[in-house]
């Protein structure tokens, strides 16, 4: 998608200015600056973005009436995002949202006065953005991505989906939330006598060495846990699971509708959605660190029966039972 296209679908944003200037001066305008850690063209972007202006409109916010909000995207590049938060940070916003642990490492390190709600983090206290789950401190508060339990849940469908499994390859980022994930993964491997390999996904390169010695043993399966260069990666990790006819569970349904076999994670467009409630809290004068971070509401199980299929898999009438969506 083309970056003008994107912008006209998330509601006209290049005539915001313009409305802005026709705002009559008894209503104050407000300003939300937003710094995604994704591409412009996330596929997942869109329908994100949208829900965040949707509740923001219930709640009597109306981009060109008394809101205005600024974008960037910085496409998994930490310098970008650096630079680009710097800049968002120079509009002097009333709040800040920030998607993703890049993101929010840069608008932290830009300002710790603007007020902050973050969405799609794993382990925010871990990464020394907040002081505790119930209790943020600071200026910066929001919704976490999932809760490390999640992560135990993926080798359990590994072996639901392709029982004669014992060994998994583990993708995983060194760093921050990809050892509490490996941790999760450890402790439910020792239970169900199955035994694992963390296999790095700095690039592609690393993650193609890594998947193509793993997949040399036999009964082997693959789990391909949250962070941002997965999902940079996502079809050279699909590519290679397919060549090498590795079962692969994975933490974003964006790897199932790529062609992946199967991915358990909460849904991340409703903590946009839910966003917007904090948003409007601190517009009206709350402050981050007195609304406690919250952790997802919404799963969401998605299994591709084509990938299945040409796996030599048989999906448990069970697991299809419970999946939300079976993509044909």
């Amino acid at each position: 998608m083309r970056r003008r296209e994107f912008i006209t679908l998330i509601g006209g944003a290049a005539a915001w200015p313009v409305a802005a200037r026709a705002q009559p001066a008894r209503e104050r305008m407000r300003r939300i600056c937003m710094l995604m850690s994704t591409a412009v063209d996330d596929p997942q972007d869109p329908a994100r973005l949208a829900a965040f202006a949707q509740g923001l409109q219930e709640l009597g916010w109306t981009v060109g009436r008394n809101l205005r909000i600024d974008y960037r995207w910085g496409a998994s590049s930490p310098d970008n995002t650096r630079k680009y938060a710097a800049e968002l940070a120079a509009l002097a916003p009333d709040v800040m949202l920030a998607s993703g642990t890049i993101a929010l490492a840069a608008v932290q390190q830009t300002s710790h006065t603007i007020p902050v709600v973050f969405v799609n983090l794993i382990d925010p206290v871990s990464g020394g953005f907040v002081e505790s789950l119930a209790r943020p401190g600071g200026n910066t508060t929001g919704f976490l991505l999932f809760e490390y339990g999640i992560s135990g849940k993926w080798l359990g469908l590994l072996k639901e989906i392709a029982p004669r499994v014992t060994q998994v390859g583990v993708l995983r980022e060194t760093q921050g939330a990809g050892t509490g994930q490996l941790g999760a993964i450890q402790s439910a491997a020792s239970q169900l006598g199955v035994e694992f390999r963390p296999l790095g996904v700095r690039d592609v390169k690393e993650i193609e060495r890594g998947i193509t010695n793993f997949a040399r043993g036999s009964n082997a399966g693959l789990i391909v846990t949250a962070g941002t260069q997965a999902r940079e990666h996502r079809e050279s990790i699909i590519g290679l699971a397919a060549r090498h006819r590795l079962p692969a569970v994975y933490f974003n349904r964006l790897f199932v509708e790529a062609g992946g076999l199967i991915s358990y994670g909460a849904d991340t467009i409703d903590p946009l959605r839910r966003a917007a409630a904090y948003v409007d809290r601190i517009l009206k004068g709350e402050k981050p660190a007195d609304l406690p971070v919250q952790a997802p509401t919404k799963y969401e199980l998605v299994i591709n029966i084509k990938s299945a299929k040409a796996l030599g898999l048989n999906i448990p009438p069970m697991l299809l039972a419970r999946a939300d969506e079976v993509i044909e």
